[in-house]
């Protein structure tokens, strides 16, 4: 069976292909394939211009063009002939080693150099940081745009409805007033703590050797700073320097930078449940596309489905990189394979983030606010004002105002009258009793529009 978007086994490669073409040169093995050679050539020029290795002179600004060329370049073409000169060698770091010395051997200028290439490398020195650059890019590229997007959108529903009172629900019951803005507002606010946090996260690298001790470049260059060297080398890709690692650098920095995106990932979960459970009471509407089924079976339906989508995805995409965070920082002594096929999956986890995060995005420009029924919902709600009365009692010092409340509240139907009959038999002060006395369930709302204003 061909391989098409219909016959392909993971859906980030079928059903969901259009929605994660941007990580596709980021995290599939030409990705990965384009990173090495990119990796290999700035190893070999920063040797070149090196005064310790005199055996590799500089080279000239052309042949310097030339080689930059390969990773620059870098085409399918080239990452099939990588992969045909991997059949042979059955090592895919050494085929690409092998690719750049057969492209530098057409060059009489740089054919003498040939022999540089990977000079005193381990596959992993060329592989942390090839893996490292694809999370750079990544983060920079694709993950923080996308992710800001949703935060963008959800600023701006906070600040649309930050006076849209609406009644809480704490373990299900009805609670004290907050409005529709500042329930958006506290997603807002605990996002972007995750994306300050996800931007934060140190992106590192080494290169040291087979077992990062240097034991090849000392025993070739004897008088070179091979500590200074790698620092500089690793910087000058945009990474931060790993000075010990074992042969593979220990992952730590992959597990933190999975593990935020995870939280963030976790808050985004929690948000689609919310407002799948707003859309099933009524508060929230989504505008209907013409020609769209809601049900196989029940014409009426309009189904959440961009959130449930989105939870879904959330949830594989965290699966996965749990299991990253967890196992990648593990190895064997100085180095076992388990990582290899581990990190080759990384790109799964980011794709069903990334749906998910179009997904919720897409549902979010759906929404319509029902304001009136959410207004119905909070004027039947009178028993809300209890906290309010108990607590105006209880500053002027009247006799058990919780149990007084509990008593006219708890069981019992409460409506306006009810409660103002009761506010109106309570000895207070007259401003503080006018205050309960025009109080209604939309009135109590403390700061919460303030908050989602300042957001």
């Amino acid at each position: 069976m061909a391989l098409t978007e219909l016959t392909a086994l993971s859906p980030l490669d079928g059903r969901y292909a259009g929605k994660v073409e941007a990580l596709r040169p980021i995290f599939s093995e030409f990705g990965l394939m384009h990173r090495r050679v990119q990796v290999e050539v700035e190893w070999l020029l920063a040797l070149a211009n090196s005064p310790g290795i005199v055996e590799l002179p500089p080279f000239t600004a052309a042949q310097t063009k030339a080689l930059r060329a390969l990773a620059t370049d870098f085409s399918v073409a080239d990452g099939e002939r990588v992969k045909a000169i991997e059949a042979t060698t059955n090592h895919d770091v050494k085929a690409v080693e092998y690719f750049i010395k057969e492209r530098m051997a057409a060059d009489a200028g740089l054919a003498s150099a040939r022999e540089f290439v990977h000079f005193a490398c381990t596959s992993e020195d060329i592989n942390n940081l090839s893996y490292a650059l694809m999370l750079r890019d990544a983060r920079s590229e694709v993950l923080l745009p996308q992710l800001d997007a949703v935060i963008g959108c959800l600023r701006g529903l906070a600040h649309a409805n930050a006076d849209v009172a609406m009644l809480s629900r704490t373990h299900g019951q009805t609670a004290s007033p907050t409005t529709l803005g500042k329930e958006v507002a506290n997603v807002v606010a605990r996002l972007a703590r995750q994306r300050a946090q996800f931007a934060a996260v140190e992106i590192q690298g080494k290169i040291n050797g087979a077992v990062g001790n240097f034991n090849a470049h000392t025993i070739a260059y004897p008088e070179v700073d091979w500590q200074e060297f790698s620092r500089q080398f690793v910087r000058s890709l945009g990474l931060d320097h790993n000075a010990y690692t074992t042969q593979i650098d220990p992952h730590d920095g992959v597990a933190e930078y999975c593990d935020v995106v995870r939280r963030a990932n976790t808050i985004l979960v929690d948000l689609a449940r919310d407002i799948w459970g707003y859309i099933s009471l009524g508060y929230f509407g989504q505008t209907v596309k013409a020609g769209e089924v809601g049900s196989s079976t029940m014409p009426h339906k309009v189904n959440p489905i961009d959130f449930e989508n989105a939870e879904g995805n959330f949830g594989v995409a965290s699966a996965l990189l749990g299991h990253f965070a967890e196992k990648l920082p593990i190895s064997r002594w100085q180095r076992d394979l388990t990582d290899s096929t581990v990190l080759r999956a990384l790109g799964v986890a980011f794709g069903h983030t990334l749906v998910a995060l179009a997904s919720l995005q897409k549902g979010l420009g759906k929404l319509t606010v029902h304001s009136e029924r959410i207004a119905a919902d909070l004027d039947a709600s009178w028993e809300v004002l209890a906290e309010a009365v108990q607590t105006v009692m209880r500053r002027h010092g009247l006799p058990e105002p919780y149990e007084q409340l509990k008593a006219l509240t708890r069981g019992h139907g409460i409506t306006r009258e009810s409660i103002r009959e009761f506010i109106g038999g309570l000895e207070l002060p007259e401003d503080a009793k006018r205050r309960l006395m025009e109080l209604t369930p939309a009135g109590y709302t403390g700061l919460a529009e303030t908050l989602a204003k300042k957001i």
